[in-house]
């Protein structure tokens, strides 16, 4: 997965102003205690921080 489809996906899910907080605010535990933004600048891949989202929120199968 691409870094612009995970930002679509997100936008989606959470819509456009929210999407950014929640990757800046929220820390999942899927991501060893992270938030979204960290884990991406710490490398994990677009794709693996996705699964930690759909783990974590109800994201319509649509978007899985």
């Amino acid at each position: 997965m691409r870094l612009t489809m995970f930002w679509d996906r997100m936008k989606q899910q959470f819509g456009d102003g929210y999407a950014e907080s929640v990757a800046k605010d929220y820390v999942l535990a899927e991501l060893g205690g992270r938030t979204i933004d960290r884990a991406l600048a710490e490398g994990e891949s677009p794709k693996r921080v996705w699964q930690a989202v759909v783990a974590t929120f109800d994201v319509p199968q649509t978007l899985h």
